[in-house]
């Protein structure tokens, strides 16, 4: 995951509040921090962040920065912003997303004699210069953002930084959220509404799919009207989002206490002593379950917030190995003799809750560990956002190959929780993980602890289901970016 965060001053200087409002984006990423700012002239900063917070190399050259307007990002994979002198005049670019067909989309361009200067992870092509180099096809660039969103496969939200103002564009199926800010003094624009508050920006409106705006000092104008093909990412509420902040006007807080009340009401056969969470987004599930079923919700395991992230987001294993070891701290006079259940926001690989969560709340003396996650059994890596990679990495797909002896590609039956192959895999993967008891939310308990109807809700995660109006985005990438352009 990235995060976005875009300022425009109505008078005087705005860096300050980007640099703060970039900085409650950190959640979101763990790579690369990065500003743009437009005053006389456009300044642009980016640090690597995956060993220091964001602030920590921000702070004091922000402080040297003047400019009326900016843009700021954390991001999971590439360095960004990216500054571009194109057609339409120089501007800076940052976005958040993934585009599944960025290798293929980056070889027509070259083929048609599009260089890149910016070097991602691994050598591959920065996906943000792909996608402003996809922009720079267009006509201008509300006309580059659109024919962008027809060609790529996956998503894209993002801000640019231009002379004439700062543009938003959410992805045009609204897979992660942008909402508009404001201020007496300044306009504003997040991926995180948790920016706002403490910033003092009021919500204005949140951007619908596909809308792009444009916001200046003379106020915020609609460019691109949004559609109603929404399919926004789930996880949001569930794990990646922060607890202050709210999508589609729905607080992910409370969303967190809602599906941890789900969980309580499944558990009629289960005496326990306490309710724990796994720090931190596991945290509300835990208050929600211990609320609903009226016993107390108990800190068995700290995090040391300082220099740990979240042990899911850092890209290498033997990085989310060591966080996951050392940021956890169980504390063994709550633990010792006791019956417990775990709140957990979702079983990924599973390695982790085993070897370092698990492991620990046993060596403490816990008597009896009853894990519950917040969501369904991940069954297919995420095409839209920056989370799982790989079918291989997920627990539920090592329970199903070693059920059926391969891997299978019809999985509805282990998706379907009344079945006997989903009970089957989920014992596997109980003992796996060495636990009393293990239950996974449901599919329908999810969707109504969010809120919003199940149709705009993208549950590809745990289904492997798009929606109609996207089961042909980006494909034949050539061909359509050649109808594009």
């Amino acid at each position: 995951m990235s995060g976005l965060f875009g300022v425009v001053s109505k008078k005087g200087d705005c860096v300050s509040t980007l640099f703060y409002g970039t900085d409650y984006h950190s959640h979101l990423g763990t790579e690369f921090g990065g500003i743009a700012v437009l005053g006389d002239d456009f300044t642009r900063q980016i640090h690597n962040i995956s060993q220091s917070q964001f602030k920590s190399k921000f702070y004091e050259e922000y402080k040297h920065i003047k400019g009326d307007k900016g843009i700021g990002v954390i991001s999971s994979l590439d360095e960004q912003p990216i500054y571009v002198h194109s057609k339409f005049g120089p501007f800076c670019i940052a976005t958040e997303g993934l585009v599944e067909n960025a290798g293929e989309l980056a070889e027509d361009l070259l083929k048609a004699g599009v260089s890149f200067s910016e070097v991602g992870r691994k050598g591959a092509i920065n996906t943000t210069e792909l996608i402003a180099k996809l922009i720079n096809q267009g006509d201008d660039l509300t006309d580059g953002i659109q024919k962008m969103f027809s060609v790529i496969q996956g998503s894209c939200s993002l801000l640019i930084l231009t002379h004439d103002g700062i543009y938003a564009a959410r992805d045009r199926f609204g897979y992660t959220g942008l909402t508009i800010g404001e201020r007496p003094d300044a306009f504003s624009v997040t991926s995180e509404t948790c920016a706002f508050p403490n910033n003092r920006f009021e919500i204005k409106k949140a951007l619908g799919p596909g809308e792009i705006v444009l916001l200046n000092k003379k106020g915020i104008k609609q460019i691109v009207a949004p559609s109603k093909n929404e399919q926004i990412c789930t996880f949001l509420w569930i794990y990646t989002g922060f607890p202050a902040s709210s999508y589609e006007g729905v607080n992910v807080e409370v969303v967190r206490e809602k599906s941890g009340r789900f969980l309580a009401k499944r558990d009629h056969d289960i005496e326990i002593d306490m309710a724990c969470g796994v720090p931190d987004s596991g945290t509300a599930h835990a208050l929600g379950y211990a609320m609903e079923c009226g016993k107390p919700y108990r800190r068995a395991l700290v995090k040391y917030t300082p220099g740990y992230g979240r042990s899911y987001t850092p890209p290498s294993q033997e990085t989310r190995d060591l966080v996951a070891t050392m940021k956890l701290i169980p504390i063994r006079e709550i633990i010792e003799g006791a019956r417990l259940v775990l709140c957990e926001d979702s079983i990924v690989r599973g390695t982790q809750l085993k070897n370092y969560t698990v492991k620990k709340l046993w060596e403490a003396g816990a008597k009896e560990i009853h894990v519950r996650p917040a969501c369904p059994p991940l069954m297919f890596p995420c095409r839209f956002c920056l989370s799982t990679r790989s079918i291989d990495e997920l627990a539920a797909r090592r329970a199903i190959r070693d059920l059926e002896g391969e891997d299978i590609e019809d999985v509805s039956d282990y998706t379907d929780h009344t079945t006997q192959k989903y009970q089957e895999m989920v014992e596997w993967i109980r003992k796996d993980i060495e636990v009393t008891t293990l239950r996974y939310q449901t599919i329908d308990d999810m969707v109504k602890a969010v809120g919003l109807p199940r149709e705009k809700l993208c549950l590809y995660c745990w289904t492997g289901e798009c929606p109609s109006f996207c089961s042909t985005q980006g494909s034949k990438c050539a061909e359509a970016l050649q109808a594009a352009t």
